[in-house]
């Protein structure tokens, strides 16, 4: 199988890149951070394969729209003030999803990622387009060198803004923790919450 290469902004691509999603293929496309290669929520095995992933690692969901969360997981104090300072963005929040464990959230500042998780149900399990271990992708020809034949669609929305990943907060429980720190601060982080009196 060859992967084909849509541009983004063409008519139908998004369409056609949902479409492709349902069918249960795997689809690259740009976010604010890196590019990120997704799949429907019944093909999660997929994103293992083609990426050769590490089965313990949980994929995160990315979703369209922040009000999406508090359906998906028990938002806490903390969470909330760090989604309405920071979503859409660059920054990924750990959460107890009911009868799922703990999963990471996040709404990604980029309109071809929103349109896309949006056509396919406002929320999808998104990683990040690269085989495991190797350099994060910021463009779609970066994407094809690393997973050309293991996916099927990438959508190509050029050079993404970001150059590192997002910043993993960890608010399952009332004190918080960084998983990882990615375009966000832990000054800025701390910052927000100390306004919003949950710190």
């Amino acid at each position: 199988m060859k992967t084909r290469l849509l541009q983004a902004e063409a008519p139908g691509a998004v369409e056609e890149a949902a479409a492709a999603l349902a069918r249960g293929e795997l689809v690259a496309f740009p976010t604010d951070t890196v590019y990120g290669l997704a799949a429907g929520h019944d093909d999660l095995q997929k994103l293992y394969v083609a990426k050769d992933r590490p089965k313990e690692k949980r994929i995160p969901v990315l979703l369209s729209d922040a009000t999406n969360l508090e359906a998906s997981a028990m938002v806490t104090p903390a969470a909330r003030a760090l989604a309405a300072a920071f979503w859409p963005g660059p920054l990924t929040l750990v959460l107890v999803a009911p009868r799922r464990g703990t999963i990471a959230f996040r709404v990604p500042d980029h309109p071809v990622a929103r349109r896309l998780i949006a056509a396919s149900g406002g929320g999808l399990p998104v990683t990040s387009a690269n085989r495991s271990g190797q350099p994060d992708c910021r463009n779609a020809q970066e994407v094809l060198a690393q997973l050309d034949g293991r996916i099927a669609l990438v959508l190509d929305g050029g050079a993404t803004v970001g150059d590192k990943p997002s910043t993993i907060v960890d608010c399952t429980t009332d004190r918080i923790e960084i998983k990882r720190q990615g375009m966000i601060s832990l000054a800025q982080i701390e910052q927000v919450l100390r306004q919003a009196k949950v710190a």
